[in-house]
């Protein structure tokens, strides 16, 4: 739990929204260069891509509507 913990205390400390997008923009790069080197990549069926979209935004949803 130290970990996580520690990471959260640096992020409140040191990061803006600023710096989030940055790191948002740099990975969504990476993306990109992955695309261009791994070309079937593409050809997924898009039920793959729509689970890769909602496993993630589970925990943000969460935290947004549910949790008090």
């Amino acid at each position: 739990m130290f970990f996580i913990e520690y990471f959260n205390k640096r992020f409140k400390e040191y990061f803006t929204i600023w710096d989030i997008k940055l790191a948002q923009i740099a990975a969504m790069f990476l993306l990109i260069i992955l695309i261009k080197l791994i070309p079937e990549i593409i050809t997924l069926n898009y039920w793959v891509y729509i689970v890769g979209l909602i496993i993630p935004a589970i925990r943000l949803l969460y935290v947004l509507f549910i949790k008090k």
